[in-house]
């Protein structure tokens, strides 16, 4: 495997061109497209996990007029 990253977690590119981030203990995090956004994924669902998710906030909208 690679460098640990914020002594946290490891990416890894697949044959198939996504990457794949890891925990310590080997379970996958996230999968994406390339490292950048799969570094940035992870620590974001580190970030929550440790922390908590804010709440889901949900919309409601209505089309005035005739379409």
């Amino acid at each position: 495997m690679s460098e640990l990253i914020d002594g946290c977690f490891y990416v890894e590119e697949k044959k198939w061109g996504t990457w794949v981030s890891f925990d310590k203990d080997g379970k996958s995090i996230v999968t994406s497209l390339n490292e950048e956004d799969c570094v940035r994924a992870t620590r974001f669902i580190l970030k929550g996990r440790q922390e908590g998710f804010e709440e889901t906030k949900t919309y409601d909208s209505n089309v005035g007029g005739k379409l």
